[in-house]
């Protein structure tokens, strides 16, 4: 059967991801600096091995033959989603994802030695060159997919997102908050004028910054039978379901951004982990697309944990893992000051949900003009600057760290992925208020430290659905409408703005 042919295929792939996936890890987390040549041709290699098993001849008639046989709902759905994986994979040739590897990973690399000196000079030729090579995917899959080329490169991240429709979101989010931001600002002023914010009583020693994360992932539900917490860079959720790499980054100075940081990747973590075993070798199997991606990693950072429920468990937790005089004197109300602290600021992971958005919009907007030849790499500084200071009042212009050489997307070749964080947002807001009709009583629950109704109505509403529907079609199926944006500034205006 041409079915049976189609899940061995899926079995060799799923093993060729593995080892890509588990290597990628390691060269963020533990990899010595000199081994960054030979784990690049390592890498490329076993890239081009996947590419071409999935590209080839043979599987078209593969998937056509399978349509005829007699498959049962998932089978079909199956056979769908290795058409819709085998058209995106074909549309490169495997020289080209060699190519393409190669150049990434080297970029990568050096983007991890020269951000912290803000050496953007020496930095801009690798990126011309992954800037390049995004133009030419763009195209080779524009052509396949019969998409525009900035539509076409967000499709493989997301399925179905398209300017024509992210564009008037965005637009009227970015106008939404170019308000909401100072009312935000305002009233934080006000209430920080009759409780103000609390010192910290830092230093606070990795290790028990650490044990503080393992605590709070355990709690909200990691299985560390197939997971792990390491260090990197830049924090990721990274590896397969059965062995999800995940990582953050620590200041001795204070706890909570890494802490935030673990809480926001368990949200990640908890999706692969949740994902329908049986289906796990299928692209049926996988998580649907980027945007739900982030919904769920948001689900867990924004709507969970910063809210005054999580912290009324999470508190005494603190102060075990800390040490009773961590934060001394500090009651709910002053950690909700640090954790939901409104600020215009320079770094898109250490944002506030508030500012958070236009952020990501910036990135939106640049990359399609990188993608479209209308901004050159070399012009990215100026361009970011100009974005930077009319959305957020501030300037980066002399500061490429905090500025456009902050994040691994770009360097990795990562075109098209930006929107689905803002989206993830709207998606999340809009599920917590599903699931808090399911369970009426979620908030009372979270004060005891217990997850597993939460968790248990995202299992069955989008985490064992796989790539099963469309993301248009997951969220209505999960909220019961249609992605409302009006979710996500309404959680903004009970969280931030004028009672």
């Amino acid at each position: 059967m041409s079915f049976q042919k189609l899940d061995a295929l899926g079995h060799k792939l799923e093993a060729l991801e593995h080892a890509l996936s588990i290597l990628g890890a390691d060269e963020a987390t533990h990899m010595a600096v000199g081994g960054g040549d030979k784990r690049a041709e390592a890498m490329a290699n076993l890239a081009a091995m996947y590419h071409a098993q999935a590209t080839a001849p043979e599987i078209a008639d593969w998937i056509a033959k399978a349509r005829s046989e007699n498959l049962d709902t998932d089978q079909k759905l199956a056979v769908d989603e290795f058409e819709r994986s085998y058209i995106n994979a074909t549309c490169l040739p495997t020289e080209f994802v060699e190519r393409r590897t190669a150049a990434s990973m080297r970029s990568e690399q050096l983007w991890r030695d020269l951000r912290a000196k803000g050496d953007w000079d020496s930095f801009l030729p690798a990126l011309e060159g992954v800037v390049a090579l995004a133009r030419e995917e763009a195209q080779l899959r524009a052509a396949a997919l019969n998409l525009a080329p900035y539509d076409a490169m967000m499709d493989q991240y997301d399925p179905g997102n398209r300017v024509t429709e992210i564009d008037p979101i965005f637009a009227d989010l970015k106008t939404f908050l170019k308000d909401f931001v100072p009312e935000a600002l305002a009233v934080q002023e006000e209430r920080l004028a009759k409780r103000p914010r609390k010192q910290l009583n830092a230093p606070y020693p990795i290790e028990k910054q650490r044990e503080l994360g393992l605590a709070a992932m355990r709690a909200v539900g990691f299985d560390f039978t197939h997971g792990s917490l390491a260090v990197s860079h830049h924090p990721f959720c990274g590896g397969v379901p059965t062995d999800v790499r995940m990582t953050t980054r620590y200041r001795t100075d204070e706890f909570l951004s890494s802490l935030m940081g673990v809480l926001h990747e368990t949200g990640h973590a908890l999706y692969e982990q949740g994902l329908p075993k049986e289906w796990s070798h299928w692209p049926l199997g996988k998580a649907r697309g980027m945007g739900m991606h982030e919904s769920q990693s948001l689900f867990v950072e924004m709507q969970l944990s910063r809210s005054p429920e999580f912290w009324e468990f999470l508190l005494p937790l603190v102060r075990q893992h800390l040490g009773g005089d961590a934060i001394p004197g500090w009651e709910i109300a002053d950690v909700l000051n640090e954790v939901n602290h409104v600020e215009r600021g320079y770094i898109r992971v250490d944002a506030d949900e508030v500012t958070y958005p236009l952020h990501v919009i910036l990135r939106y907007e640049l990359e399609q003009e990188l993608i479209t030849g209308k901004l050159e790499a070399s012009q990215i500084p100026e361009a970011w600057d100009a974005k930077m200071t009319e959305y957020l009042g501030i300037s980066t212009i002399n500061d490429p760290k905090d500025g456009p050489m902050q994040d691994v997307h770009w360097p990795g070749g990562a075109f098209g992925y930006f929107p689905s964080y803002t989206l993830g947002a709207m998606i999340a807001a809009q599920q917590w208020a599903a699931m808090e009709k399911a369970v009426p009583d979620a908030r009372d629950q979270m004060r005891q430290g217990e997850f597993g109704a939460i968790n248990q109505w995202r299992s069955d509403n989008i985490w064992q659905a796989g790539s099963r529907y469309s993301t248009p079609n997951l969220i209505t199926r999960a909220t019961g409408e249609p992605l409302n944006a009006d979710f996500f500034k309404a959680h903004l205006k009970r969280r931030y703005g004028r009672a």
